[in-house]
């Protein structure tokens, strides 16, 4: 579901621009777009309460990411409603686009390692990492606790 759809309270609002404040750090020449879904009945008939969808474009082709825009879709342990507190974050997904079709993707399970056709470069791929690591402490996840594959606990 389009991000600036699921600002219903104040606390997710303040979320939501903190995950485009986060995003903004590691990639500063990307423009956020909190609506990346077009508003018509088709894609409202697979609208998924539980997620948090926003995009982040590219001023051109970025050969580091191996596309022009990012997809960033967060997973949320339930949907956001008035009087809430945020919501949990149970997972991302980040999805590289051009406007033929999906690059690659990465996703905060497994090996957190991005998959597909034409793959960001290494460095890249640890300021995404990075940047996911960043949003479960932003949703207070427990983030302290959270491990990546092939990390050693604290």
């Amino acid at each position: 579901m389009n991000a600036a759809d699921q600002a219903r309270t104040l606390e997710l609002a303040q979320a939501i621009a903190s995950v485009v404040t986060l995003f903004r750090g590691h990639f500063p020449a990307a423009r956020a777009n909190l609506t990346p879904w077009r508003d018509d009945p088709e894609t409202r008939a697979f609208q998924e309460t539980e997620s948090l969808d926003l995009s982040f474009h590219f001023p051109g082709w970025s050969p580091r990411l191996q596309c022009r825009s990012l997809l960033v879709q967060l997973r949320l342990d339930r949907p956001a409603a008035p009087g809430d507190r945020r919501p949990r974050l149970l997972g991302v997904l980040i999805r590289g686009l051009t406007y033929e079709s999906e690059r690659w993707r990465l996703a905060t399970v497994g090996d957190w390692m991005p998959s597909g056709s034409h793959l960001p470069q290494a460095e890249v791929t640890e300021r995404l990492r990075r940047f996911c690591r960043e949003l479960f402490a932003l949703f207070d996840a427990g983030a302290e606790s959270l491990q990546e594959p092939g990390e050693e606990a604290a």
